[in-house]
């Protein structure tokens, strides 16, 4: 076993040169898809021309390379690339990376199908304040291994409840996706100036990355 995780690791590291990314602007094919989807609508507090379609090399938890694609603000579309070069090198896994619109906007759904988001045109839960997915400035990473964790200690999402215990235990790809406080992943986020709900007190979102 521990000779296969080896072999894993070295194709990573003979892959870590042919990180691919994309940055464009929101087309009308993407803008048609994102309101099809119920991602955007009028209303929102950004325009899809401050918005940019991202695309970027992950590993997957099988360790094969994939390419995800995400809508983030065009302020920090860049950085996102620079974030997530920076992932893919350090071979972080990530299980599926799709617009939020394949799941009709659905933060719910998205989280359920494990998949990594961003922009997101929807208020904070509970409240009608625009959330900062609205505005293209936040990121949620791997959300089942990775959970919103409410005041009680509880979170809504069964596949996520042996994910509370947060302390790396192996070598499998769903623990490695763990994000905690001094991992290189959580890390690449933070000192490029994103703020982390693992470090929020009153509750935590350890998925949740965003830019102010």
């Amino acid at each position: 076993m521990r000779g296969v995780i080896i072999l894993l690791f070295l194709s990573m590291a003979l892959q870590a040169d042919s990180f691919f990314s994309k940055i464009s602007p929101i087309d009308s094919t993407i803008k048609a898809r994102m309101i099809k989807g119920n991602s955007y609508h009028s209303g929102c507090p950004v325009e899809p021309k401050d918005l940019r379609y991202v695309e970027v090399s992950h590993y997957d938890f099988d360790g094969n390379c994939q390419i995800g694609k995400l809508i983030v603000h065009r302020g920090i579309a860049q950085e996102t690339v620079d974030i997530f070069r920076d992932l893919f090198r350090m071979g972080y896994p990530i299980k599926q990376m799709k617009l939020v619109s394949d799941y009709h906007g659905s933060d719910f759904a998205s989280i359920e199908a494990d998949n990594t988001s961003a922009f997101n045109c929807r208020f904070i839960e509970g409240t009608k304040k625009w959330s900062n997915h609205a505005y293209g400035k936040a990121i949620d990473i791997n959300p089942l291994e990775n959970p919103y964790v409410d005041t009680n200690g509880k979170t809504v999402h069964k596949g996520s409840v042996c994910y509370l215990k947060r302390v790396h235990q192996s070598q499998a790809s769903t623990d490695l996706a763990m994000l905690l406080p001094h991992d290189k992943a959580t890390q690449a986020f933070k000192k490029r100036g994103w703020i982390w709900g693992g470090d929020w007190y009153s509750i935590k979102d350890y998925q949740h990355f965003e830019k102010r």
